[in-house]
């Protein structure tokens, strides 16, 4: 395995295991959202830009889902 493809099944393995640790913690929803940003990154690397575009999506959904959750509960 070369280092980008290294790199692209950690990305992928942090959105998953944050994704099922989202309802622990708003940290978690961050978390996510920066794993989906490294996926982002891994999909314009390996050259498809289509799943980098997706997974931008997901990083600033998770990002605004995580703003709502710390500001509208209060657990900074």
């Amino acid at each position: 395995m070369d280092a980008l493809t290294v790199f692209g099944l950690a990305a992928v393995t942090a959105m998953l295991v944050f994704y099922a640790l989202e309802d622990r913690n708003a940290h978690f929803i961050l978390a996510f959202a920066g794993a989906c940003a490294l996926g982002s990154v891994y999909g314009f690397l390996q050259g498809a830009w289509p799943f980098g575009v997706i997974e931008a999506i997901w990083a600033l959904i998770a990002a605004r889902r995580w703003q709502k959750r710390v500001f509208n509960s209060g657990t900074r």
